[in-house]
Parts: C-alpha cells; structure tokens; sequence
C-alpha cells in the first residue's frame, strides 16, 4: 500500500453500509463479469437480513479508504455448527496487497472462536484469484453447477472448510 493511503477495517455496520455495499458489489461484477441488476437483489435480500438481525456469531468486515468503503466479508450462521462465509469484494485497484486473504483469515478465525465445525462459500468459476485464496486457506471445491444466473452463463462452485 501506498504511505499515504490509509485502509482500515471496521465490523460496526453505519448509516448507508447496505446501500453502499450493494452498489458497490453491483457496479464490480456488471463492469468485470457483465452480470445484470438482478445480482445486486441476490445481495441485497440477504444482507439487509444480515444488518437486521446479526448475532455475537456473526460478522461483517467493512474496508474503507480514505472513509469510502472498498471491499468487505462476512460470516453468517446457517447452523450452530455451520457457518456462511459471504460478500467477499475488494475494489481492484486494493487486489493483490494482501488484504483479501488478511479478511479471509480473520473470518476462518472468527468461525472457529465461535465454535462453527465448517464453514462454505459460494462463488464463480470466473474468479480464479478468489479460488486460490480458498484453497491456500484449507477450502475444498465440493460441488459445481451450471446455469443461467444474473444474465450470464456461470458455473457456481461451493467451497467447504473443515474447522
């Protein structure tokens, strides 16, 4: 990083958090991947329920730059003994510095501090530097499926961890 630029990362959700993020992730994979408004409902359904009524096992990430918001993670409980890792973004200009994999290992540590036997993700086939991270990590790709989603052709992956 650059001296002058100051990243920080914050797990308190603030006015304006959800509409940002869901901008932000809409904006990222219509100009890198070409998905449609329809991928910004499938974020935003489930994080407005996130900010709603997240639990002490559940936690969010916020990046922010110079007090804009650049990038973000999540865990989210599925069960008392899985957890969801999801909303994994960073703006690209912040890819490649290590911060990816800084949030990646504070949400597996945070999963196993709350007591999560595994923890999954879903995610694309297009983004092929995220799958390294996963599997540099201790993920495994445990199920694939293709279809038409967001107007593009994808195939989704699920990557499982054990804890």
């Amino acid at each position: 990083m650059k001296q002058n630029e100051e990243i920080t990362i914050r797990n308190t959700i603030r006015s304006g958090d959800l509409g940002y993020l869901v901008y932000l992730h809409g904006i990222l994979y219509a100009k890198e991947y070409g998905f449609d408004s329809s991928f910004e409902t499938y974020v935003a359904i489930p994080l407005a329920e996130f900010i709603r009524s997240h639990t002490e096992r559940e936690r969010i990430w916020i990046v922010e730059r110079r007090g804009e918001i650049v990038g973000s993670v999540a865990i989210v409980k599925v069960s008392d003994r899985q957890a969801q890792l999801r909303w994994l973004l960073l703006s690209p200009e912040l890819r490649g510095r290590g911060i990816g994999k800084r949030l990646m290992e504070e949400a597996v540590s945070f999963s196993r501090e709350c007591g999560y036997s595994s923890l999954f993700l879903w995610t694309v086939d297009l983004l092929q530097d995220a799958a390294r991270l996963y599997t540099l990590l201790g993920f495994h790709l445990t199920e694939e499926k293709k279809h038409r989603v967001w107007g593009v052709d994808l195939t989704e992956q699920r990557y499982d961890l054990k804890l």
